[in-house]
């Protein structure tokens, strides 16, 4: 239920890291902050957006996988994520990926495992 969100982020993530290559000849880096769910407003919003009720998603939006309430239960605060973007920006020679957050790491990590068979 999350393809439109995530495909923004996969996005953005191609984008930096070919802009990392092709930047790093002038001495320009990139860095990618990589986090997890985060202390926002972000799924009051989309909940007060209108009822789904009629719609085909309707019982996939009501209960989320376990995986996203456990993420949910476990968020960062903004601060944070803050700390590792201010990390990074000062670093002389920063990292292309920063993952900040253990939900995020767990992600990463089963995504790496995930077969490409469906």
């Amino acid at each position: 239920m999350y393809s439109a969100y995530v495909s923004t982020k996969f996005a953005i993530e191609g984008l930096s890291e070919s802009m990392a290559y092709e930047l790093e000849p002038f001495g320009i880096k990139v860095a990618i902050i990589e986090p997890g769910a985060i202390k926002t407003n972000f799924r009051r919003e989309q909940s007060a957006k209108g009822s789904l009720e009629d719609s085909p998603y309707s019982s996939m939006m009501q209960s989320p996988s376990k995986a996203i309430e456990k993420m949910l239960k476990h968020r960062l605060y903004p601060e944070e994520v803050a700390k590792t973007v201010i990390q990074a920006i000062e670093n002389p020679k920063p990292k292309l990926r920063y993952i900040v957050g253990k939900d995020a790491e767990e992600l990463i990590e089963a995504s790496n495992n995930l077969s490409e068979d469906f």
